[in-house]
């Protein structure tokens, strides 16, 4: 198994050592070239072994699926894709917050906090996301929050607009900040918001407020999430 960082440790510590091979991507950290591992897929099916790529959420989106999916066709190995469910998503629906509301935002928008290195320039239109009104969600954002934030105010976005930033979806360990646009950099530096973290912005993010008094675990038991406000 080709295991990213995400899935969490009690799934990847299920399965035994000697069977498994770290290949994650790490914020400000560890980071494994995707050319080895689109190499090692290759390399351990050619052997005659099956393999997992094991991801957290949805492999396709922002996971780079396509890339090694692409490698293997081009190898000439055969595969089979499971689809999982994207944190883009399942993260703000475990914190009580719906990406669509029919009083709040009627189309959502799934952007990368972090592009490829090598590119020239973003090939994400900030300045048109904040004239949309609908819900923005931004994945591996962390590191540029105060980047994308200050584009989107200068876009004409009110720096009033309710944000949330969803540290560790669907761990015990859960966080959700609350904050606004214009709050948002100084809300994660004082509450210490690391990744993986998954910023929310919207109205929609107002929801979490009326119902997270009865957000409970799988289990029925405490609330899911810590809150800090």
């Amino acid at each position: 198994m080709l295991h990213d960082t995400l899935p969490g440790p009690e799934i990847i510590d299920s399965i035994p050592e000697h069977k498994r091979e770290d290949v994650g991507k790490r914020a400000r950290g560890e980071w494994t070239p995707q050319e080895y591992t689109n190499h090692r897929l290759v390399e351990l099916a050619d052997a005659g072994k099956d393999v997992v790529r094991l991801k957290g959420g949805d492999p396709f989106v922002f996971g780079r699926g396509g890339e090694e999916m692409e490698h293997l066709a081009a190898a000439g190995i055969p595969f089979e894709v499971v689809p999982g469910i994207t944190s883009a998503i399942g993260g703000p629906g475990i914190a009580g917050i719906p990406v669509t509301h029919r009083e709040h935002a009627s189309s959502v928008s799934f952007v990368t906090g972090h592009e490829d290195p090598t590119k020239a320039n973003s090939a994400i239109e900030w300045e048109a996301l904040a004239a949309t009104g609908g819900t923005i969600v931004v994945l591996m954002g962390v590191g540029k929050l105060e980047q994308y934030t200050t584009v989107l105010i200068e876009a004409g976005m009110d720096p009033a607009t309710p944000l949330a930033l969803i540290e560790r979806a669907s761990w015990p360990e859960m966080r959700v900040v609350s904050a606004t646009v214009g709050t948002a950099v100084d809300r994660a530096e004082t509450a210490d918001v690391e990744p993986p973290a998954i910023t929310l912005i919207g109205e929609v993010a107002t929801t979490r407020q009326r119902v997270r008094g009865f957000l409970q675990n799988r289990t029925g038991g405490q609330p899911l999430v810590q809150e800090e406000h």
